[in-house]
């Protein structure tokens, strides 16, 4: 699989939130790129994970998603998904996390919801 075959866009938004946009495939290809994005980002900011345009995810993916909660829980901050469509949140509910990764359906929701505390 071609390196292209992921694109990770990172952007710190004034309210304070990180938010890295994934689009194309999350495998054990291309997983490693997002642990690196996610490594770089600020650790005290709370996390949002953009979905939206993400288009497969297999369990390695699933645990680079577990990285950025454990990354984000250990600086005592949170993390969000946002636009998970309804295949990925199947796979989260079947390896049983979707309860640690909130899902939201748009990146300002998940935002709100970061600074709500929930």
């Amino acid at each position: 699989m071609p390196e292209y075959a992921l694109t990770i866009e990172v952007r710190t938004r004034p309210a304070g939130v990180t938010v890295v946009a994934l689009a194309g495939e999350l495998d054990h290809h291309t997983a490693p790129r997002l642990h690196r994005a996610v490594e770089r980002t600020a650790e005290e900011l709370p996390l949002v994970l953009d979905l939206t345009l993400l288009g497969f995810c297999d369990s390695v993916g699933v645990a680079e998603l577990l990285f950025a909660f454990r990354r984000t829980r250990a600086a005592g901050t949170s993390l969000a998904l946002a636009g998970t469509s309804p295949d990925l949140a199947r796979l989260l509910a079947m390896a049983g996390v979707d309860g640690l990764l909130p899902s939201h359906p748009t990146v300002d929701a998940a935002v709100g919801a970061l600074h709500r505390g929930g």
